[in-house]
């Protein structure tokens, strides 16, 4: 006869979530810790308030491994992206694009020409993870090289990256959530564009602003010169170190699976390192592996490819390991259905339920650590409520899109925040303030929530806006 469980109250769930948050506080920022023990640690938090609720051991293993599994893509397509930054690097391809980006980019304009060229990437490609460990590496190397503060570029490179992943038919999320949301692919694309055209307007005109008056241009320009003579004496240098960059990014927009594109891109690389950049076969294969390594005695050249590999990745997969596996804890013992229990009660207009779709989206990548979870938590949360007071699935996919996908990269121990963390070499806290269009995606959300503008309602129904305003928007 299986044992009888029980959800947790509000008191045993605000328990855990402290529990939790301070435990991240003692071992990172006190003990100085790895965030992977922190994580690790915390499961226990949440298998002994399993045990108090009634579920066994096995029950919570299932939900720990469900968690896991959820998330198995994005561990194996970092497995593969750090296979290739390390033969990209090995085979001159990332030394050639940081080469050509720096003799025609200038630098006023490079934090806007890094934004779009990262938002274009993505668009063609769907892939956030893609476009950072290939246009977002070389990028990075073009900032340092100008002088250019590197969590500054880091941002730029991060909020282009995210324009597709949250816009893009390819990308797996956009998808994902259509899916999630009941709404058609490209219904739900129009939709995100009400708020992501005058977002990347916005975190465009920033860029340049701070493009124009902050970057200094003489000291930049000696600097990229410098950068360009160390990169030309210790790789060769031509226009067809580019062709596997370019044959990755045509195979990911026709849609072809990532992870055997990536792959693929990785032994080409390793082929292009033996063919051009005088390595042994056995060489060019190691650093798929193992990563390039070069002692040039240039500060530049030596922090910007002294990376990639397989092994390279193996700490932020254990830390992804851990976050999906405290997720699946959680969903188990009914902590996400307290969360969402409450948000149901509490929101009961159109503003309010745009904020706790968003919050319900930030906390399944706070607690799950993966975007799949946020999307989840955030769609199935919600969705109850979009029911209840008429308002279209449109709306809801495009805000489950604001609240999980854009949000992902700002918290540390997720998927997307370890991943782009280790491979731009910049931590999360660093370029967390300089996410301007993920910022402007959540606050461009909560206006139109608030204000009622581009919320739009189902059967013609007419349901009041906040305050006093009782009009409505309809398509």
């Amino acid at each position: 006869m299986s044992k009888k469980t029980r959800l947790p109250n509000i008191a045993e769930v605000s328990i855990v979530l402290i529990g939790f948050i301070l435990i991240m506080y003692l071992f990172i920022g006190v003990l100085s810790l790895p965030i992977q023990l922190a994580l690790f640690v915390s499961w226990f938090l949440v298998i002994f308030l399993g045990l108090k609720l009634g579920h066994t051991y096995r029950d919570m293993q299932k939900g720990l491994l469900n968690g896991i599994n959820q998330g198995m893509e994005a561990v194996l397509v970092l497995t593969t992206v750090g296979a290739l930054i390390g033969t990209w690097i090995a085979g001159g391809i990332v030394p050639s694009i940081i080469y050509y980006g720096l003799s025609i980019i200038n630098p006023s304009i490079f934090l806007f020409a890094t934004f779009v060229i990262c938002a274009v990437t993505s668009l063609a490609t769907g892939t956030s993870f893609g476009t950072a460990g290939t246009a977002g590496i070389a990028m990075m190397g073009i900032g340092h090289s100008f002088g250019i503060p590197l969590p500054l570029v880091a941002g730029a490179v991060i909020s282009g990256a995210y324009v597709g992943d949250k816009l893009s038919p390819l990308s797996d999320t956009t998808v994902m959530t259509a899916s999630l949301s009941k709404v058609d692919l490209v219904e739900h694309i129009r939709s995100m564009l009400f708020v992501s055209t005058p977002a990347f307007v916005g975190a465009s005109i920033l860029y340049l602003l701070v493009g124009f008056l902050y970057i200094d241009r003489s000291p930049s320009l000696s600097q990229a010169e410098d950068a360009m003579s160390s990169l030309a004496k210790y790789f060769h240098i031509e226009w067809y170190m580019l062709i596997p960059a370019i044959t990755v990014i045509l195979m990911l927009s026709l849609k072809k699976p990532s992870i055997p594109t990536i792959t693929f891109g990785a032994l080409l690389g390793a082929i292009w390192a033996y063919l051009f950049q005088d390595m042994t076969l056995l060489e060019a294969i190691k650093t798929s592996y193992n990563g390039y390594s070069i002692e040039s005695g240039v500060d530049f050249i030596d922090n910007l490819l002294n990376r990639g590999g397989i092994a390279w990745m193996f700490e932020v997969i254990i830390l992804i390991i851990f976050a999906l596996g405290l997720g699946g804890l959680m969903e188990q013992v009914g902590i996400l259905k307290v969360i969402c229990n409450n948000m149901l009660s509490w929101a009961n207009n159109a503003g309010k339920l745009t904020l706790s779709t968003l919050l319900a989206g930030f906390f399944g990548n706070f607690f799950g650590g993966a975007a799949y979870v946020s999307l989840i938590t955030a769609s199935k949360i919600t969705e109850e409520n979009y029911e209840r007071l008429k308002i279209d699935r449109r709306v809801l996919s495009r805000n489950t899109e604001a609240g999980g996908t854009v949000t992902t990269p700002m918290v540390p121990w997720s998927d997307g925040g370890v991943y782009m963390a280790t491979v731009l070499g910049v931590s999360t806290l660093s370029y967390l303030p300089f996410l301007w269009f993920n910022f402007l995606v959540v606050i461009i959300s909560i206006i139109y929530g608030f204000t009622g503008k581009f919320i739009w309602y189902t059967n013609n129904s007419e349901i009041k806006k906040p305050e006093t305003d009782q009009s409505t928007i309809r398509v």
